[in-house]
């Protein structure tokens, strides 16, 4: 049943997606961004119920492996694309975020998407706290990579003077500079209280709370990065060096996602 709910979340993403695309080719577009947040609401909820169902069908919190990841980390963004959305009303943002959620979450589609029985070793609740602390830190760095590029796409059309379509849709430099930055100062406390709780987990299982396993030393560079770019925030830098370094931090998350927890190296490998 809760795979139901999961197909039909997707598709109605793809929905929101088409909408929010649509927004930059239309003039009537304050009606069709309304109606692309009310479709990407509609789809919160049923992807809301597939988490809801699972966690009662299985009897855990749905983030143990794989595809039950890759639906956290897409619900995690349409989270903080929500609350951001509804702090700043920029429709311009849910034109990149909702294509980023549906790239992402497309793979579970292909996989079985099957409960499966728990190793003795992971029946612990503090696995589940880990774990979506982690995927909801994840969530708000891929925000902040988004509106980055976003705020990349915008200097460039500013710099060459060829103001086009895209340029009227999207905020000013400023305003997505903020937005970056406090996704990033949401993300990495996230991040960090994963980190905090997964040494717990780890030392109720494997009796150490850091063992410098291939995920936990590749968590630890994610997190040095974003600590060091909140800490050049306050030495005052900002604007493009910043965007980049945005960028440059999300590609290390997607490493260790999709590359590290799936290379079957060390004891965290989904």
């Amino acid at each position: 049943m809760n795979l139901t709910f999961f197909y039909a979340a997707l598709a109605a993403y793809l929905f929101s997606a088409a909408g929010y695309i649509l927004f930059f080719a239309k003039q009537e577009r304050l009606k069709i961004a309304r109606f692309s947040l009310a479709s990407t609401v509609a789809a919160f909820v049923l992807h809301l119920i597939y988490f809801g169902l699972r966690w009662s069908e299985s009897g855990r919190i749905p983030v143990t492996n794989f595809f039950e990841a890759i639906n956290a980390l897409g619900f995690g963004i349409v989270i903080v694309f929500l609350v951001m959305e509804l702090r700043y009303r920029i429709p311009a943002l849910g034109s990149f975020m909702l294509p980023l959620v549906i790239l992402l979450m497309a793979p579970a589609a292909l996989m079985s998407g099957g409960i499966e029985e728990l190793k003795p070793i992971l029946k612990s609740g503090w696995l589940g706290v880990h774990t979506s602390l982690a995927v909801l830190g994840d969530a708000a760095f891929a925000f902040a990579c988004i509106v980055s590029i976003m705020y990349l796409i915008q200097e460039r059309q500013l710099k060459s003077k060829h103001l086009g379509a895209i340029f009227h849709r999207l905020p000013p430099l400023d305003i997505m500079d903020t937005i970056c930055y406090k996704a990033q100062s949401i993300g990495w406390p996230l991040f960090t209280l994963g980190m905090i709780t997964g040494s717990i987990w780890a030392n109720s299982a494997w009796g150490t709370y850091w063992s410098w396993d291939v995920k936990e030393t590749w968590s630890l560079i994610v997190w040095l990065i974003y600590l060091v770019q909140l800490h050049l925030r306050t030495l005052g830098w900002r604007g493009r060096k910043m965007a980049y370094l945005s960028v440059v931090g999300f590609i290390f998350v997607m490493i260790s996602f999709f590359v590290v927890s799936r290379a079957g190296l060390g004891k965290h490998s989904f």
